[in-house]
């Protein structure tokens, strides 16, 4: 679908070549796109500002039954996410009017100072993500994803960056598989169905799937985890993957929040926090997604997957406030609010991880608060951990992906507010102010000495309008983010 290649303009035909252009510089050194620019340049409207877009026909220049340019803005304002998203804007201007195919220019010339390296990865992920279409529920399906892109690159790098092609191309396929999960209805993946899909997937992948289910749960003591699922007539079930390479001297955990549709359980979330909360599962998806994504990119450390699966309604038999549940470490939770459920399936799946695994780092994420998203707003991640090196890391593959991570504090003096008189914790802080801050110090309490951190991402897991390469619906967020940490840890 995603191809490199390097063709004589003057000779090839295509439906589409679509440029990218500088404001202020030449980027182009090709001197058949350099005139292109030039005859752009000559109208009006068109200066290369972002935004900026003109459309030529059956240009004599080549032989191409539309030539697009596309303003990106002043050269300093180019970075590896603006050419991410020219990419996918470009390859959705092509989806939307049904072509089969598009070759997009790569900007090449003296003047480009971003790593060639991270601007053509860049550019694959927006192509890749860009041809993304979710119609599964759509009887007439008018839009189909492009059969070919294909990216104009010099001769000698069509070689050189084919390895680098099948990577993108194989942890954008994650990123796109985790999307699908998340904009998935709530009645189409209750926690038996979205347990089925994880493990039908991880399965092809070779993976090694363990699946416990309700009676298993109960007989292992997640009393935190079952009193979420208590409610639901959908019983809760517990995934974990194991990718496990010879030879590997670390293991890394990845923990993630599945909650696959979230009413707040007897304290009702109102009439416009509910009708989005098939996204609660976020969290499970980026974490099952990385690990069919790891399966295939065979990194040299062994990665676990921890999820568990449940559903949060109201019901005769729901947990109450007030209620108190036993976790599976073993410390008692008294539940103030039923809807802070995320962080009670979360306790008992980092402690039974820990406790079974070992594992050297151990990383969870999940649409844990709003709070983060008043903090952070809607495109950037919570980072909360003790772990001060490993919040950098983590920043750093966010700045990398785009998949931005911000750190919060982790104050010490914040746990008196999850002081309980009946139980050894409760749930929720006493104060109404910093609950990003006060969940993660909750999960704090059942991590011990293991390396964690937590992630929430409440904000950036979902989109209610599509930008230059995601459209309306889940993002994807963390799969990127992990295959990039994985790396470097």
């Amino acid at each position: 679908m995603l191809k490199l290649t390097s063709v004589d303009l003057k000779k090839v035909k295509t439906e589409i070549l679509i440029i990218p252009v500088c404001e202020d510089k030449t980027i182009h050194d090709n001197p058949t796109i350099s005139l292109l620019i030039k005859k752009a340049k000559q109208l009006k409207e068109f200066t290369g500002k972002k935004g900026d877009e003109v459309i030529f026909y059956d240009p004599g220049e080549v032989k191409a039954k539309r030539v697009i340019l596309i303003g990106l803005g002043k050269l300093e304002k180019i970075d590896p996410e603006a050419l991410r998203a020219f990419a996918g804007k470009a390859v959705k201007k092509c989806v939307k009017i049904n072509l089969p195919e598009v070759l997009i220019t790569f900007p090449r010339g003296k003047n480009i100072k971003i790593n060639v390296t991270s601007a053509i990865e860049a550019m694959m992920e927006g192509a890749f993500l860009g041809n993304h279409v979710f119609n599964k529920y759509k009887k007439e399906k008018k839009l189909k994803p492009l059969k070919r892109i294909n990216l104009l690159v010099k001769a000698d790098m069509v070689k050189k960056y084919g390895r680098l092609l099948t990577r993108v191309s194989t942890v954008c396929a994650g990123t796109i598989l985790a999307r699908e999960w998340v904009t998935t209805p709530s009645n189409d993946k209750k926690p038996e169905q979205f347990a089925k899909s994880i493990t039908t997937l991880a399965g092809k992948e070779k993976l090694k799937v363990s699946v416990l289910n309700e009676k298993e749960l109960k007989q292992k003591k997640f009393g935190a985890m079952l009193a979420v699922g208590a409610g639901s007539h959908s019983k809760s079930r517990m995934i974990v993957l194991e990718y496990s390479p010879k030879g590997a001297k670390k293991t890394i955990a990845l923990v993630g929040k599945g909650v696959t549709f979230d009413s707040g359980g007897i304290n009702l979330k109102p009439t416009g926090s509910l009708e989005d909360m098939k996204i609660d599962m976020s969290g499970a998806a980026a974490v099952a997604a990385t690990l069919i994504t790891v399966a295939k990119l065979k990194p040299k450390v062994k990665v676990v997957g921890v999820i568990p699966i449940v559903e949060n309604m109201p019901s005769g038999s729901a947990c109450r406030p007030g209620d108190v549940v036993k976790s599976y470490a073993g410390k008692t939770v008294e539940i103030g609010n039923t809807d802070a459920e995320g962080r009670l399936i979360l306790i008992d799946a980092l402690s039974f991880c820990i406790k079974k695994y070992k594992p050297h780092t151990i990383i969870d994420i999940a649409t844990l608060t709003g709070a983060c998203v008043i903090a952070l707003g809607e495109k950037i991640a919570g980072v909360l951990s003790f772990d001060d090196e490993l919040v950098k890391i983590i920043e750093l593959s966010g700045k990398k992906t785009h998949e931005r991570c911000w750190s919060l504090p982790m104050p010490d003096d914040y746990k008196e507010l999850l002081k309980s008189d009946l139980a050894d914790i409760k749930n929720i802080s006493s104060s109404r102010w910093g609950g990003a801050i006060t969940a993660a110090l909750f999960l704090s309490e059942f991590v011990g000495d293991t390396r964690w951190v937590h992630i929430d991402i409440a904000g950036p897991a979902y989109i209610k309008k599509g930008h230059g390469y995601c459209g309306a619906g889940g993002t994807g967020f963390g799969v990127r983010l992990f295959c990039d940490l994985l790396d470097k840890l």
